[in-house]
């Protein structure tokens, strides 16, 4: 059925791969959709999967000594896992929809063939990992040395910017799910969220979150 060679959310990666190799990936590859709330994969499970996020929102979370934090927020076309699966036998964390998502199971065995044989493929890999690596230090900084409104309005931003693309959206998590996100209780969060909203920097209405203040509220993100 070409699937996988047809397919319009291609990674970079998947792009350099020849023509037996995408018949490879085709007998290799299990298309799953999943429904908002969904788990993908857990924590502590088995793990033989590589898992791309063809389209949709996910949130990668993992089990702290009091409550779940949330790691990132990711957004398909983006591969999920390939830490935990190439460097363990087990997940270390859990994915969860936030949308209705759209995932490809990539079996480990043929993933692993394709980076050992097709440098283009390993080398998209590569550099895909060193930016969510580079990613992953700057949100360490953010947390441990902002302020909780600088860390929300930075939540509110990547949203807009990066998320939804634009200064209206439905913000996707509840507000203890944003708490876990920026390293903040519910309470915190909902009493920012009032202050943004009663100084009109943001206009709240349940999950509906519009900007009204883009710079005012890239300021306080930046100076924490």
């Amino acid at each position: 059925m070409d699937i996988c060679k047809h397919c319009q959310s291609k990674s970079l990666a998947a792009n350099k791969l020849v023509e037996s190799e995408i018949e490879e990936l085709e007998h290799s590859c299990v298309s799953v959709d999943f429904l908002q709330g969904e788990i993908i994969f857990k924590q502590d499970a088995l793990s033989s999967n590589i898992i791309y996020i063809r389209t949709g929102l996910v949130k990668v979370h993992i089990k702290g000594p009091d409550r779940d934090q949330i790691l990132k927020i990711a957004k398909g076309p983006t591969y999920l896992g390939i830490p935990t699966t190439l460097g363990d036998k087990v997940n270390n964390y859990s994915a969860t929809s936030l949308t209705h998502v759209s995932v490809c199971f990539v079996d480990i065995r043929t993933f692993r063939h394709f980076i050992e044989n097709n440098s283009e493929f390993a080398y998209e890999i590569i550099l895909d990992l060193c930016k969510e690596e580079l990613s992953y230090y700057h949100r360490c900084v953010n947390q441990l040395q902002k302020h909780s409104a600088g860390r929300v309005a930075d939540a509110l931003l990547f949203f807009a910017d990066e998320i939804y693309l634009s200064k209206t959206f439905n913000l996707p998590l509840s507000r203890s799910e944003l708490g876990d996100l920026t390293g903040n209780s519910r309470e915190s969060v909902s009493r920012i969220l009032a202050e943004f909203n009663q100084q009109q920097i943001i206009q709240l209405k349940g999950r509906g979150i519009a900007i009204i203040n883009h710079s005012l509220l890239k300021e306080i993100g930046k100076k924490g």
